[in-house]
C-alpha cells in the first residue's frame, strides 16, 4: 500500500477533495484510511454510565485509499505541498523506500 500511518496526505477525490491531514489509521483489509480532520461524522450515542447524557460525538470516518496521495515536503519539488505519485526504490541496506516521482526525494512519515 502506498500510504502508511502518520503520513501527511492530500485527498484527491470525493466530497473531501482538496483537504489535507495526517493518517490516523490504515485499514489494509478494507483498503481504507482514517485521516485526522477529514470526513467528520456525528455518531449518536445513548446514555451510559461513562457518558450519562449521551448525545452526538464527532469522529473521523474512513476514506478509500485510492482517493488520497502522500504530500511531497521537498521545497525544491515542483509539486511541493501537493499530493504526488510515488514509486519504490530498492536499497541494499534499508530495503524499499518510497520516493516522489517528480523530484526523487524520500517520502517520510511525520512522527
Amino acid at each position: 500500500m502506498h500510504i502508511c500511518k502518520n503520513d501527511l496526505v492530500a485527498v484527491m477525490a470525493g466530497n473531501e477533495a482538496g483537504k489535507t491531514g495526517k493518517v490516523i489509521k490504515v485499514l489494509r483489509e478494507n483498503g481504507r484510511v482514517m485521516i485526522k480532520g477529514v470526513k467528520i461524522i456525528h455518531k449518536h450515542t445513548k446514555p451510559t454510565q461513562s457518558n450519562p447524557r449521551g448525545g452526538r460525538i464527532e469522529m473521523e470516518a474512513s476514506i478509500a485509499v485510492s482517493s488520497v496521495l502522500p504530500v511531497c515536503q521537498n521545497k525544491s519539488c515542483k509539486k511541493s505541498g501537493k499530493g504526488v505519485r510515488t514509486k519504490k526504490k530498492l536499497l541494499e541496506n534499508r530495503g524499499k523506500l518510497r520516493v516522489c516521482v517528480y523530484c526523487g526525494s524520500e517520502i517520510v512519515s511525520a512522527e
